[in-house]
């Protein structure tokens, strides 16, 4: 009898035991956070070396970047894309760090509202697994450190929590602000000042500066990489939120809390409170010059990692009064304000005494025109397709774009754009049909809805071709995440209960979550911040399943693929 392994199929890769490997990997990973936290570095290089070496964790590495992430279907530099089960175990087997990478492929991206374009550096398959793997090392150690007011880029964190890190400062005083971006922040990291800043082991060091230093590949050409972090890599975050890391600090390090005696009396002085999105951040004071000091403190601070303050972004406002502009700011598409009003409407500090004036926090018109210019975009496109199509084009971009903003004052936002959108619409309408008055368009392409109005439907009446208003998503206030905690500090109640309260997340698919008990039916895992998720139904439409809540559930999207395969194959048997 041959002694030679056997080819792995499908349902070898499927019927792994991936509830145990990601036990497995869990567990190693809330040592490591542990051992960071007591400062214990010796434990953690342990731990992390254990855990490059584990089969667990290289077969999860492999699942993310093969099965789960959306660009599993990107090739880089070698072409690799969409490999099969047999190929995930050979990635497996040659998965190990080295002191080797290859370039990475250039990829032009548009940037939102500019015509600017972002630089990409897509890794091979092989490469975006090791760094995968990588990841799954270093980000616990660095939750433990990170400062507590950095949100871009983190597992259990998102821009809503910075956004109410924001209005917790400023609703009980105004405040000026120090509204700042750093110019090319991928492109230009010093390789040298992070690696030192990283302090890892040497494996690693010899294998992150491999990436760094790769090269990349843009047309015919290969262009050396001497400083910056590659994005769109799976580690490339991580790397630019560690070299970020302390900016916090050094302002409180530089304006502690103090007393200072002002026209005969004396003053606490409260630090600068600062709130970090990836690359954006702002700074916030009531006094002018501690803020222009800050300015100064930041720019020093970032020499060193080869960064600067960008100029045409970089500016000092006031959130209720005009200083060198408009009252307010704009940060990750919001806009920030206070506006004056009478006693009765006024906030009040914690002393109980009127501040004369109310924060109010709004989509930005940057952000609304850019909206409005997709949704015309899609109904232009539109124009000679039917109405069916036209409202499934536009659903998902209405239904992202109000639950980002749910969270805020909106509402007469969404109710303004409702009425815009009902008049391109009426505009579209009135196109396909030039002989037509405008009440038969009206009665062909709406429908009227007990106590809803006039819906625009299709006439057969389905849910899922009735267009979603802006005006239907409902405010719902998003609670900061506390301080301290990270992912890996094991407390699921905690994070299965922020993950259904999101103001992303669909009703259905918070409401799922919340008869699911935060745990996935097929895998009997808890969902955690970064897994992607996908709403499954437990008979398949195709054999006569319903779609309504009774037959859904929520699963894993490896699960999903796993649990529709075994599907097809009984018949339509429920799984």
């Amino acid at each position: 009898m041959s002694n030679a392994r056997c080819e792995p199929t499908m349902m070898e890769w499927s019927e792994l035991p991936w509830r145990k490997l990601e036990q497995t990997v869990f567990k190693l990973q809330k040592r490591i956070f542990k051992a960071s936290q007591r400062g214990d570095g010796r434990t953690v290089h342990k731990l992390q070396k254990t855990l490059m070496r584990s089969w667990s964790g290289k077969c999860l590495a492999v699942r993310r970047v093969t099965q789960d992430n959306q660009g599993k279907k990107t090739a880089g530099v070698d072409g690799v894309k969409s490999l099969r089960p047999v190929e995930r175990f050979t990635l497996i087997d040659q998965l190990a760090p080295t002191d080797k990478a290859k370039p990475t492929r250039r990829v032009w991206i548009p940037k939102p509202g500019t015509e600017e374009k972002r630089p990409l550096g897509i890794p091979t398959m092989h490469d975006r697994a090791v760094q995968a793997l990588v990841k799954q090392v270093l980000e616990p150690e660095w939750e433990a450190k990170f400062e507590p007011n950095s949100y871009g880029f983190r597992p259990g964190r998102s821009a809503h929590d910075a956004i109410g890190a924001i209005f917790s400062n400023v609703c009980h005083k105004p405040k000026y602000v120090l509204d700042a971006d750093i110019a090319k922040c991928f492109d230009r990291i010093n390789h040298e000042a992070l690696l030192t800043k990283l302090n890892t082991f040497p494996t690693l060091r010899r294998q992150i500066k491999a990436w760094l230093q790769a090269g990349v590949l843009d047309g015919q050409s290969v262009f050396p990489t001497p400083e910056g972090t590659p994005q769109g890599g799976v580690i490339s975050p991580l790397l630019a939120n560690v070299a970020l890391h302390g900016m916090e600090e050094c302002i409180r390090q530089a304006f502690p809390p103090r007393r200072l005696t002002i026209q005969g009396q004396k003053v606490r002085i409260n630090p600068p409170h600062f709130v970090r999105y990836a690359d954006d951040f702002v700074i916030l004071h009531e006094r002018l010059d501690v803020i222009q000091q800050c300015q100064q403190r930041i720019a020093q601070w970032l020499e060193p990692m080869g960064l600067a303050l960008k100029p045409s972004k970089t500016r000092i406002v006031h959130t209720l009064l005009a200083h060198e502009g408009p009252a307010g700011f704009d940060f990750l598409g919001f806009t920030v304000r206070q506006f004056p009003t009478g006693k009765s409407q006024a906030a009040k500090n914690p002393k109980g005494v009127s501040l004369g004036c109310k924060t109010f926090i709004r989509p930005s018109r940057e952000a609304i025109s850019r909206h409005q210019k997709k949704l015309k975009t899609i109904v232009t496109a539109h124009r000679a397709l039917p109405q069916r199509k036209l409202i499934n084009a536009l659903n998902p971009v209405v239904r992202g774009w109000t639950n980002y903003f749910s969270a805020v004052a909106s509402k007469q936002c969404f109710s303004h754009l409702g009425h815009w959108l009902y008049e391109n619409l009426q505009n579209w309408a009135r196109h396909r049909h030039p002989h037509q008055g405008r009440r038969w368009v009206s009665f062909r392409y709406w429908l009227v809805g007990e106590g809803k109005g006039w819906q625009f439907a299709t006439r057969n009446g389905e849910e899922d071709r009735r267009l979603q208003r802006h005006s239907e998503t409902p405010i719902r206030r998003h609670v900061k995440v506390q301080a301290q905690r990270s992912p890996y500090d094991g407390d699921w109640v905690y994070w299965g209960t922020r993950m259904g309260r999101h103001p992303e997340v669909k009703y259905r698919v918070a409401a799922l979550l919340k008869r699911q008990k935060g745990k996935c039916p097929h895998c009997r895992l808890f969902f955690t911040h970064g897994d992607k998720l996908e709403v499954d139904h437990k008979l398949a439409r195709r054999y006569g399943g319903r779609d309504n809540l009774a037959n859904l559930q929520l699963l894993h999207r490896h699960c999903h693929k796993t649990k529709t395969v075994r599907e097809d194959r009984k018949g339509g048997e429920v799984c």
